[in-house]
């Protein structure tokens, strides 16, 4: 049971509330997709049996878990020297000697593994594109060495969820799931910024790259603003476009709130509160979100 405690904080499950919402809005636009005549075109086309359905919702959870996982075991064990460093870091399991090396990259190489088999099941399309996910993905721990723009390319890991599950239930690529994607690029990029806020003179120390280590603290933080800001026009132009009903707008004004209020409680001297500004402010924000769109869907 310690084991298995210790590998849940190595990948810091709790963090699945991030993207995992957003997958299942694309799950169910894909179960809505109905009238559009990509429909007809579609790769690997839909099959509406319960059964099936209900075992690609798993496929498209566990996928969701596994690259995921995957994603942040190579995190850990490509950081390792440097979390040993980071007086922030230092008691990670790695660092701490509770996981070795080899065990994480076993752990990152497994996960991988039982991605694409998961995608094997899905479709066709999906499979051809697992390496293409998990090469984003696992290529983001290398970026904060070479450049400040770290924080996109984890969003736009991220921001692969809603796209993947709409293309495993209808094996085509659609517009609507692509602005969703585009929303968690600039959230996550956002929220990612503030978290660097706690890490600047570290990463400065160590000639890593972050936004908050290039343009300081305070600037760094009227970035984050300006990218969630875009991240609220792409969930409005999602609404207006889509031509959703009011629980979508419920949901949207919750999102707004959320990320309005994790700015008001992070100031460029006082970071005590980053932590309830990324776990709790994005986790509601993600959840509430994610239920009134499904909600939407299926009541309007």
């Amino acid at each position: 049971m310690a084991t298995i405690k210790n590998y849940l904080s190595l990948i810091k499950f709790s963090h699945t509330v991030f993207a995992m919402p957003f997958a299942l809005i694309g799950f169910f636009l894909g179960l809505t997709a109905s009238g559009d005549p990509a429909w007809h075109t579609a790769i690997f086309p839909p099959q509406f049996d319960g059964d099936s359905l209900l075992i690609k919702f798993i496929l498209v959870i566990l996928c969701m878990v596994f690259a995921r996982s995957a994603a942040m075991a190579f995190n850990r064990y490509l950081d390792r020297d440097i979390d040993a460093k980071n007086p922030r870091t230092a008691m990670r399991e790695i660092p701490k000697g509770m996981i070795t090396p080899k065990n994480a990259l076993l752990f990152t190489i497994s996960s991988c593994l039982l991605f694409i088999a998961c995608c094997y099941f899905i479709n066709r399309i999906c499979f051809y594109l697992s390496p293409v996910a998990l090469a984003v993905v696992l290529g983001y721990s290398y970026t904060k060495r070479f450049t400040a723009l770290s924080h996109l390319v984890l969003g736009l890991g991220l921001s692969l969820a809603p796209i993947g599950a709409y293309l495993a239930v209808t094996g085509v690529f659609h517009w609507l799931p692509s602005l969703f994607s585009l929303a968690v690029i600039f959230w996550v990029s956002g929220f990612d910024i503030i978290y660097a806020l706690q890490d600047v003179e570290f990463d400065r120390s160590e000639n890593l790259y972050s936004i908050p280590a290039s343009l300081g603290k305070s600037r760094a933080l009227r970035l984050s603003e300006l990218l969630h800001l875009f991240s609220v026009l792409a969930i409005a132009a999602a609404g207006f476009l889509a031509t959703f009903g009011w629980l979508y707008w419920i949901g949207a004004a919750v999102f707004t709130g959320m990320l309005i209020y994790q700015h008001s409680i992070v100031k460029p001297k006082d970071l005590r509160r980053v932590n309830l500004a990324f776990m709790t402010a994005n986790g509601i924000a993600s959840i509430v979100f994610a239920l009134f769109v499904i909600a939407d869907l299926f009541i309007n």
